[in-house]
């Protein structure tokens, strides 16, 4: 195993104690679909369950750390120059739909960048982590953005509307931080979407831009309507001219 952090072990226990519970959740979902009342409650209730635990974790370990979450909003404590940013399940209609494509996303704000991102998707187990300087990992093993530089044969994901739709193999899965982690896998090539949320994608910035890939100058000051365009560093200045006005 790689040498990682304290705040990054701090992440990875404080996600997995929290998965625990999403598992659990996810297991019932079957279950709901077909009740009078539905899943929808159920699922709001596993968000706020699994947020609180990560949230707890995080301040017994950083008990002065701020917080941006996608349930409770800004919280600033004592330590203004750290920041946990945390969405507990990106991927919530996934979530909802029984389909297992899903993720925790945690991020650490330090001064005012981004310095350590983990996702981690519960029912694969699969955990991308990456810190600055130190490279991306996926499940301990060092990853690495794909290496394809012609466009049509490249696959790329999207969520939302896309008004312009481009002349190229793209895709919709529905979690913004997986589609992040995936970029910088190499599993995609590369990742657009706007009307994004900070604790959508730190985790993923980070992972993408430690992979290799290449991303848009984000303005982390601000939590809603972010626009994204990520991809591997051979097809990012093509991929944003395609994009033009997306």
């Amino acid at each position: 195993m790689n040498s990682i952090s304290a705040n990054l072990n701090i992440m990875i226990k404080a996600s997995e104690k929290a998965s625990k519970l999403l598992i659990r959740d996810f297991g019932e979902i079957e279950k709901l679909q077909v009740s009078k009342k539905g899943p929808k409650d159920f699922v709001t209730n596993a968000d706020l369950k699994a947020e609180k635990i990560i949230i707890e974790e995080l301040k017994k370990a950083r008990p002065n750390y701020s917080f941006i979450t996608e349930e409770n909003g800004i919280k600033i404590n004592k330590d203004k120059s750290n920041t946990w940013i945390l969405d507990p399940i990106d991927g919530t209609i996934n979530f909802l739909h029984g389909i297992p494509h899903f993720a925790i996303s945690l991020a650490l704000k330090s001064h005012g960048e981004i310095t350590t991102g983990l996702i981690f998707d519960p029912i694969k187990n699969e955990m991308f982590y990456a810190e600055k300087n130190n490279g991306a990992f996926f499940n301990n093993q060092r990853i690495r953005v794909s290496k394809r530089n012609n466009i049509d044969e490249c696959l790329f994901v999207t969520e939302g509307e896309v008004k312009n739709k481009p002349d190229f193999l793209y895709r919709k899965s529905g979690c913004a931080a997986l589609n992040l982690a995936y970029v910088a896998a190499g599993r995609y090539d590369g990742y657009f979407q706007h009307n994004l949320n900070i604790w959508d994608i730190a985790a993923g910035l980070i992972l993408v831009n430690e992979a290799g890939g290449v991303t848009n100058e984000i303005d982390l000051s601000t939590t809603k309507n972010i626009k994204l365009i990520a991809s591997n560093a051979y097809i990012s200045t093509k991929l944003v001219k395609k994009l033009d006005n997306f």
